[in-house]
């Protein structure tokens, strides 16, 4: 199976614009997935979707996400607004007023989390969600399970975007994965960078954005001296391909800028091509 992702679309930054940059960006990267090499079977969408929480930038992401050919499900980031979010898009389920649901993806089952609080820029998960997501782990505890959330519980050293591994909302999605070996990783974004990190037991996946970058700067940050380092570059829209073996959740990151192609399968590569999977067993 194929899980495709892609996060931080934050469509509507620039919202007078028809030609907006962050539509051009989100495009290209949904062309790529679906015309390219590597359709997926599904499309993980982990929040930030838009920038102002509007309802016309949802529209708009409605009518960009209806060239898939595959299901599209959707996380809500700090970025979003619930309401709007369940207007245009009605078949969402939800739990407790929270984005929460799971679905069924054959041999994985997803379970979607919500930690959106509304006003504050880093992820939040109360007791009620908490609560709830025990709950569903605790039902079928021998399926492989993929956790997909907007916000990272894993601190990652950029210091502007960091959460404390301390915070309380991370203390409580900690204490509702503990022992839980059925979760084969935890999808997020958020951050706008690719990294990975092993946590509590499982692998923290964050995509790129499709949305300009954060720049990677592991230097601490003093809040009172500004010391004019770049935040935010223009690097490609990129997306994220998470492949499951049927043992585990193998994650791939790419961009949708044109690749310059150095070498081809001719018959030129075919004996290196033959040798090398000839290594393998049968």
């Amino acid at each position: 199976m194929l899980i495709a992702q892609i996060t931080d679309v934050h469509l509507g930054f620039d919202p007078d614009n028809p030609a907006e940059f962050n539509r051009k960006r989100l495009d290209q990267v949904l062309r790529l997935l679906c015309e390219g090499p590597n359709r997926p079977d599904v499309l993980l969408a982990t929040g930030d979707l838009v920038d102002l929480g509007d309802p016309a930038s949802y529209k708009r992401l409605v009518n960009a996400l209806s060239i898939c050919p595959f299901p599209v499900w959707p996380c809500v980031g700090n970025h979003d607004n619930r309401a709007n979010f369940q207007k245009y898009f009605p078949d969402i389920p939800a739990a407790d007023g929270f984005i929460q649901y799971e679905a069924d993806l054959g041999p994985l089952r997803l379970i979607v989390l919500d930690t959106l609080e509304e006003g504050r820029h880093g992820g939040a998960f109360c007791d009620k969600r908490a609560n709830w997501l025990n709950a569903r782990l605790a039902e079928q505890v021998d399926r492989p399970t993929i956790i997909v959330m907007h916000h990272p519980p894993v601190e990652v050293g950029i210091d502007w975007m960091d959460i404390h591994p301390e915070e309380p909302w991370v203390s409580r999605v900690t204490a509702a994965i503990a022992g839980r070996s059925q979760i084969k990783a935890i999808i997020c974004g958020h951050l706008h960078r690719a990294i990975v990190a092993p946590w509590n037991g499982t692998t923290v996946a964050i995509c790129p954005s499709t949305a300009p970058q954060v720049t990677l700067d592991l230097r601490p940050m003093d809040p009172e001296v500004p010391d004019n380092r770049p935040m935010i570059v223009a690097d490609p829209p990129a997306f994220a391909l998470h492949w499951w073996n049927g043992r585990e959740l193998v994650t791939h990151f790419d961009t949708a800028d044109e690749h310059v192609m150095l070498a081809k399968y001719d018959a030129s590569m075919q004996p290196l091509v033959r040798s090398l999977l000839a290594e393998r067993p049968n």
